[in-house]
């Protein structure tokens, strides 16, 4: 990953008078839904560079060292060598950017990727994930455990109520909190935007986040009702541009929550590449959190290699 982002002195005036033009941002997501995809190799070639981008999470109640273990390998091979093989594409170390788990987890993920000889970091959820409701002392502590256990990025959950409230100042505070708390690893913060009430909090958050010394902004846990969308991608994403633009501070940006399908994956791409360029398009400043994504790309790729779509047990999941 890039460099971390050291954060800036708490400065309300960049918030103060931003009011999002909602209709506006509407009509560009719907600008970017409606554009038909790309197709054949071209298509191939960008879902391989989406592989490349997923921070492959396994976020249940029921995770256990062997599924851990599963995901692990299948971060490493994400698709089929002989797929990659017709495609030219063998020798290229593709593989997913991360593996995603909760803070119990950590261990088992290190210790399967180190046994799978590859340097794919793991993510933690922490502070309370996903509701972010639980004591800061706490939250702290939660980090500064993951981290310890060998975690490389801190996915961190914010305190909505501040957002819901305007405490911008509080929320600077507790983020500044966290970015200490993790040392040497990144923190990707959660905004769970489907829980701000507007696009304008959104906007807010999403300065303050990075102010703050955020590396990342995701869109959501993936654990709310409403998750990743448009419309709100396109504010978080006019909020990094803003935040490169005072600061020279480039800023990654994480999708998450009901991104499951190629051509999801494929919009979420060219959005990227439009809203901020192609400097952004490489795992240092652009993830999607999913989980199911990784199994219909590689179905897509074997269609696109053999012609035909596979039966679920011609690919192995993790």
């Amino acid at each position: 990953m890039s460099a971390h982002n050291r954060g800036t002195e708490f400065d309300l005036s960049w918030i103060s008078k931003i009011q999002v033009n909602q209709p506006a941002v509407l009509r560009r997501a719907e600008q970017i839904q409606a554009r038909r995809t790309v197709k054949k190799e071209w298509q191939a070639a960008w879902l391989l560079k989406a592989v490349t981008f997923i921070d492959l999470t396994t976020l249940s109640g029921d995770d256990t060292s062997s599924n851990i273990q599963r995901l692990c390998y299948k971060a490493k091979y994400p698709i089929r060598e002989d797929l990659l093989k017709a495609l030219n594409m063998q020798d290229k170390d593709i593989t997913t950017a991360a593996v995603c788990v909760y803070p119990a987890r950590v261990c088992d993920a290190v210790k399967a990727l180190k046994a799978a000889g590859c340097t794919i970091p793991v993510a933690s959820v922490a502070t309370g994930f996903p509701a972010g409701q639980t004591h800061l002392k706490t939250r702290l502590e939660e980090i500064r455990l993951a981290v310890e256990d060998g975690a490389m990025e801190i996915d961190v959950v914010i305190n909505r109520t501040l957002v819901l409230t305007g405490q911008w100042e509080a929320l600077y505070d507790e983020i500044r909190q966290f970015r200490k708390a993790c040392g040497e690893a990144h923190l990707k913060t959660i905004l769970a935007t489907g829980e701000l009430g507007s696009l304008t909090n959104v906007y807010k958050a999403s300065m303050i986040a990075m102010m703050a010394g955020s590396d990342f902004i995701k869109t959501s846990t993936g654990k709310e009702t409403v998750n990743a969308t448009f419309p709100v991608a396109i504010v978080m994403l006019r909020a990094i541009r803003d935040f490169f633009w005072k600061t020279g501070n480039k800023i990654g940006f994480k999708p998450a929550g009901g991104i499951r399908s190629a051509k999801d994956s494929l919009a979420w791409l060219s959005l990227i590449k439009e809203e901020l360029g192609d400097e952004w398009l490489k795992p240092e400043l652009f993830r999607i959190g999913a989980s199911a994504l990784l199994s219909d790309i590689e179905r897509q790729i074997y269609h696109h290699v053999t012609g035909r779509y596979a039966a679920y047990h011609d690919l192995p999941m993790s």
